[in-house]
């Protein structure tokens, strides 16, 4: 028998992270900014050991921005379901040129999984979460097999599940950083409005969470910005956001 095979939601570099260590970094950068707070690890220990994971949905281009006026090398990671909105697509060329972003690193499921359990495209409508686990979690973790640590867009204003989000969790063994949990919309828009970013062509439509087409709506007054996903099923998160809880070993 040979070596079995490596296991490709492994990480292969470096540290593991532990909800300890997320803890030990909320309090290092409490009060601190999340522009200074990045320069600080991205030009410090996280330093090549780093992705930024986006959507290229409705807030992206803040975070994002302030990637790249650290470091426009530093890679970020797009998941490409295959049935991502066209106007997304577009949206993300767009403001990766207008960012001189350098490493754009696209994934896709892989073919072979959607063959035997997607055949025909319509996981969507029966099985979501089995959806997502096929067209965005299992493409992730290929994707960050590589780093230690990953950059999510995350804001605590955008649904009722998320009000309490810190700035660093644990999250299989890696370092979750969510610079913008404590950033509001107002203040989304006003830095929008200082960089002269373009919005993404949906929103003004009443798209303010823009994922997969067939499971992304409209979002009516009143409602949370993510109501418009997954909209008659009980299901608030694609997946790829669930922290490893304090006192948990990392999952592999």
């Amino acid at each position: 028998m040979g070596e079995p095979a490596r296991q490709l939601d492994t990480i292969d570099v470096g540290r593991l992270y532990t909800a300890e260590d997320a803890a030990a970094y909320e309090a290092r950068f409490a009060g601190v900014d999340a522009a200074t707070m990045l320069g600080v690890l991205l030009r410090g220990e996280l330093a090549g050991k780093v992705a930024a994971v986006s959507s290229f949905g409705a807030e992206s281009a803040v975070l994002l921005h302030m990637v790249a006026q650290i470091d426009r090398d530093v890679p970020v990671i797009f998941t490409n379901t295959q049935k991502i909105f066209g106007e997304t697509l577009a949206y993300r060329d767009g403001l990766a040129e207008r960012l001189a972003l350098t490493d754009l690193r696209v994934f896709r499921p892989d073919p072979r999984l959607l063959a035997a359990k997607d055949a025909t495209g319509l996981r969507w409508s029966y099985d979501p979460d089995g959806c997502c686990d096929l067209r965005k979690v299992e493409p992730l973790r290929r994707a960050l097999v590589p780093f230690e640590a990953w950059i999510s867009g995350r804001k605590g204003f955008q649904a009722g599940t998320r009000t309490a989000l810190p700035r660093f969790e644990a999250d299989e063994g890696r370092l979750k950083i969510n610079p913008l949990a404590d950033w509001d919309k107002p203040r989304l828009d006003a830095y929008f409005a200082e960089h002269q970013f373009p919005r993404h062509p949906l929103e003004a439509q009443g798209y303010l969470s823009i994922g997969c087409a067939p499971c992304t709506s409209k979002v009516q007054p009143g409602e949370d910005p993510r109501a418009g996903r997954w909209r008659g099923w009980d299901k608030v998160e694609c997946g790829i956001h669930v922290a490893t809880k304090p006192g948990e070993d990392p999952v592999f």
